[in-house]
């Protein structure tokens, strides 16, 4: 069954009918075993009535009226009935009801005040109900004998009282089954709503009716959508990057490809030819990395396990170390416990590669990678700071290195692409900030400030 509301149709109803079946079984054997009782005891009446009734004749044997205070017993074939048997199993009275009848053998209870019950046909087949009790009758002093006193009822009025019970059990219990079966399957489309409108939205999306998911969503359906919005976000400014990217290399390329015409439709010298191409195609290899580089950020991952910052700051200082062995220089890294990254491992790799490796060319002895975490407006941070103890940058070059300028071509920086990259993916890709201040071991200090969404972390 690929229906989930089927699916929980079909269970709840199997459930909702093995109770009311098993509640009616209940009920019913209850019921019976009441009525039951309730015979048992109504013939158990009529023993202790029979009994108040006897009494000995002038010959010391035990009568009884002809009219008794129970006028059925009076009555032929009125479905109460009753006799008097000795100790020795001989019938010394039976009520007139028992005209052209006999009540069916039933065991003598030979104990005085011992009681048995059954259910017995007569010789008609008409089922019966008998109870028999025995008493020790004293006919005079110091002399007692043993009467057995049966009293039988057909079970017509019982069987009559069960089936009326039963009819109107079942009849209530099938009524509230189907009901209760309905109401059911109207809390259960009412419970599946969202997950129909969530289907509908995800169709719309891929016919490209809407961009994302809606709001209220039940809390069980929330972690579903906003993890959904979440990633057809980050599709759309992945595509967006790469749209971007192009547009900037395309602008980008302009410049020295018109240097490039222009140089030969002046009939230039071979010489200035050679050097003008010699420097074109420098410059548009620098802006075609600086692109490649950009657009292949990859971003906030959405669905994946947080990237441990320490293995990422040692293998970069491990690299750089060998890169720059032949100057000997102190790396190290200081990474805060449980530091993790949200996102793509490219991207800390360039992030905080580009800053160490700057700062190798920049320092002259020491270089220190420094990386922790901060929750600021319900978002997480995470801090990477690079500090050297080389010259510094003045304060008054460092928003120049950093601003944005005009993006017709972003590579003729002083300082190559490294710096460009990194403030793009710090700033355009994870939405944080990258600033450039004077470090305590005299150098300059690049901190780098990443941003992510509060539900990935949590």
């Amino acid at each position: 069954m690929r229906s989930l509301r089927g699916r929980l149709l079909v269970a709840a109803s199997v459930v909702l009918v093995a109770f009311l079946g098993l509640t009616g079984l209940t009920l019913d054997s209850a019921f019976r075993d009441s009525a039951l009782t309730a015979v048992q005891s109504r013939l158990q009446a009529q023993v202790y009535m029979l009994l108040g009734a006897a009494n000995l004749d002038a010959f010391n044997r035990l009568t009884l009226p002809q009219a008794l205070p129970e006028a059925r017993f009076s009555m032929p074939d009125s479905g109460l009935y009753a006799d008097v048997m000795d100790s020795e199993g001989n019938l010394i009275w039976r009520s007139p009801s028992l005209l052209g009848m006999a009540l069916p053998f039933f065991p003598a209870v030979r104990n005085a005040g011992e009681t048995q019950s059954a259910a017995l046909p007569t010789s008609d087949g008409t089922p019966l109900f008998v109870r028999a009790f025995t008493v020790n009758w004293e006919s005079s002093p110091n002399e007692y004998h043993l009467y057995t006193f049966r009293v039988a009822e057909t079970q017509k009025a019982f069987l009559d009282q069960l089936w009326m019970f039963r009819q109107g059990l079942w009849g209530w219990l099938v009524a509230a089954t189907c009901v209760l079966l309905a109401v059911q399957g109207l809390i259960l489309r009412w419970s599946l709503k969202p997950l129909r409108r969530a289907a509908t939205e995800i169709k719309e999306i891929e016919t490209g009716k809407r961009g994302e998911m809606g709001s209220g969503y039940p809390e069980e359906l929330l972690p579903l959508t906003d993890n959904l919005n979440a990633l057809l976000r980050e599709g759309r400014t992945h595509i967006e990057r790469y749209r971007n990217a192009l547009a900037d290399l395309a602008h980008s390329l302009k410049t020295p490809l018109a240097v490039l015409r222009s140089t030969l439709e002046n009939n230039a010298s071979p010489d200035e030819i050679r050097q003008t191409l010699v420097d074109q195609l420098e410059r548009m290899n620098r802006t075609v990395d600086y692109q490649l580089q950009r657009a292949a950020a990859a971003g906030q991952i959405t669905l994946t396990a947080p990237l441990p910052v320490t293995p990422i700051a040692r293998k970069i200082q491990d690299s750089l170390a060998k890169v720059y062995a032949n100057r000997a220089l102190h790396l190290r890294s200081e990474v805060a416990p449980g530091t993790v990254f949200y996102g793509d491992e490219g991207d800390l790799l360039e992030i905080l590669g580009n800053l160490a490796d700057n700062a190798c060319k920049w320092c002259r002895r020491q270089v220190v990678m420094r990386a922790y975490s901060a929750n600021r407006d319900g978002r997480t941070e995470l801090i990477l700071e690079v500090e050297d103890d080389g010259p510094g940058i003045p304060p008054e070059q460092a928003p120049q290195l950093l601003g944005r300028g005009q993006r017709a071509d972003p590579t003729v920086a002083g300082h190559g692409i490294g710096l460009a990259v990194v403030r793009d993916l710090v700033e355009e890709v994870y939405y944080g900030r990258l600033a450039i201040e004077r470090g305590t071991l005299g150098g300059a200090l690049v901190k780098a400030r990443l941003r992510f969404q509060a539900s990935s972390s949590a």
